[in-house]
């Protein structure tokens, strides 16, 4: 059973998202899965949604300026490196460490908000189709639902066709 807790009872990490949410006027609580939610399965399991209603994070390094580069992807989707290049230049991978000091959450909680530094951002089209969507809200365990719309406003990211194919 997921758990919606308080702010009080939220890791450092999603207190926060939960204020920057709180700020932007959302309204839809921070829910606490009782397993892990670093992977989109997982989440999916937990919140008892399809893998690709998970709005997963990926985040690459740009090699032209070491900026931050964040793909919000379908959980269903693979990213497609030559493609999202192609729109913002040569991509490199982002260790754990780079992701946290460049967005400013460890890897399976990363929010697309509330990054320490500017990053450049592409969301994923497929997203589109779903009428709420999940994201990470901090922490791998950490979550918040909010429409498709709604993650464009908050993030200001363009939506771009980033799917692998299969």
């Amino acid at each position: 059973m997921n758990t919606i807790l308080t702010e009080q009872k939220l890791p450092d990490s999603s207190l926060r998202v939960a204020a920057l949410l709180s700020e932007i006027g959302h309204d839809q609580p921070i829910v606490v899965l009782p397993a892990s939610g670093k992977t989109a399965a997982e989440a999916a399991v937990g919140l008892g949604c399809s893998v690709a209603e998970i709005a997963k994070s990926i985040v690459f390094r740009r090699l032209s300026d070491n900026a931050a580069v964040m793909v919000v992807a379908s959980g269903s989707n693979r990213v497609d490196v030559d493609k999202v290049a192609a729109m913002v230049g040569a991509l490199g991978k982002a260790d754990a460490q780079f992701v946290r000091e460049k967005i400013g959450y460890a890897i399976g909680g990363v929010c697309p908000i509330g990054h320490v530094e500017k990053s450049v951002m592409l969301i994923d089209q497929d997203l589109l189709q779903y009428p709420q969507v999940w994201v990470a809200a901090g922490h791998p365990h950490a979550v918040f639902a909010l429409t498709p719309q709604q993650l464009i406003a908050m993030t200001n990211a363009p939506v771009a066709d980033i799917a692998l194919l299969s």
